[in-house]
Order: structure tokens, then sequence, then C-alpha cells
């Protein structure tokens, strides 16, 4: 009786631990080791009066130092390829790529900071939130203004992960993200973060293509 006593306290203590541990800390415990990152995705927008504005499914995949690929299916497919030095971003029903350079264009992003949390640490102001929904929520708060949103909130589950992400823009939009099947480092193709604009698509902004670096006598 008293070992069975002795199981449950020790059962209840564990799941009092797991319950209590800081959203940061379990951020620290996700990221652990990581180099690479992918997941599958659903993102649902809505506008300031709750109106559900879309909703996406698609694949993301993150790698070290800040390559980034978001791939959402029909109806409304979309490509985004962040390969280090710009952001691409692909509209197969337009026909039509959107390029700029990445340097300003994913200063602020809470998702490629994923595999970087001393750069999120310089990006982003954090606060604990507690627990919602079931889950321990840290807010980030980017340390410059940023157009794209006031802030992005993370949630992580019991079991370390992370679960949903949220932001919200000056105009009282929101988009949340829900992930799952994560999956820790996996063997991710160079090609996942390359990008070449299809023939026949118009490209707007700045394709001018890196200086490639030779040795001397080459």
């Amino acid at each position: 009786m008293k070992r069975l006593l002795l199981i449950v306290l020790l059962g209840t203590l564990s799941v009092s631990v797991a319950a209590a541990q800081s959203a940061r800390a379990r951020l620290d415990a996700f990221t652990q080791g990581i180099h690479a990152l992918s997941c599958r995705f659903t993102q649902v927008t809505t506008d300031a009066q709750g109106v559900v504005k879309s909703t996406l499914q698609g694949q993301l995949a993150l790698a070290a130092p800040r390559q980034f690929r978001w791939q959402t299916a029909p109806p409304s497919a979309q490509l985004i390829v962040a390969d280090g030095a710009r952001v691409w971003i692909y509209d197969p029903d337009l026909d039509q790529v959107t390029v700029r350079r990445q340097s300003s264009a994913e200063a602020h992003s809470p998702l490629t900071v994923l595999t970087d949390l001393k750069q999120m640490d310089k990006e982003f102001k954090t606060a604990e939130l507690g627990q919602r929904d079931g889950l321990q929520w840290l807010q980030l708060t980017p340390r410059v203004a940023d157009g794209e949103f006031q802030h992005a909130e993370l949630g992580f589950n019991a079991a370390g992960e992370l679960a949903q992400m949220r932001f919200e823009n000056s105009l009282g939009g929101r988009s949340e993200i829900r992930f799952a099947d994560w999956q820790r480092n996996p063997a991710l193709p160079p090609s996942s973060f390359e990008f070449t604009p299809p023939a026949g698509a118009d490209v707007i902004g700045d394709a001018v293509e890196v200086p490639e670096v030779r040795p001397l006598g080459n």
C-alpha cells in the first residue's frame, strides 16, 4: 500500500513539475542541438472581428543559419524560400515571383530563429504568458517596430513541442498556426532551400545573383 502511495505521489510530482516548466524552458529544450526542423502546419487567419479569412495547410522546413521553406497546398498554393541571401515568394496562380534581400525580409521572423536562439534574444523581448488552452505560452515582441506583426505567441505542449504560434498585426487581424509531426534534424536536401523562377514567370524585385567568389588563378 505504501509503495502504491509513493508511486502515485511521484507521478503527481512529475506532472506538477512538467506543468510548472516555463515556456522559455520548453523552447530551450525543444531547440537544443537543433540545426534543422520540419513539420506540417495549418494556418487560420481572421480579421479584427474574428471572421475567418483563410485556412491554409502545408509543409515547413528550417535549417541553420537562416534557411526557410514554407509551402502551402492548393487551392491556395504558395511557396516561400529563404536561401540565406534572398527570400523568394512564388504564386503559381499568378505565375509571379517576388524576391527581396533576406537581411531585411526576415530580420524579425520568430520561425527562422528557432534554429538560433541567440538571434531570437537579439531581435525579440520575451515574456511568459502562463498556461492557456493546455499550452504554456511565450510572447515575442520585436525590439524594433515591425510592420508585419506587433507580437507573436508561441505555445508549447506538455511534451515540450511547439504546438501553436499566433501573430497579431496592427489592425487587429490574427494568424494562428498549428504544427504537427515535428522532425528534429531531418536530412533535408540542399534543393529544399534553392529556388529558380519558372520559365516565363513574372519576377518582381531584386533577383541579381550574388557574385561567385573564386580563388585567384582559376
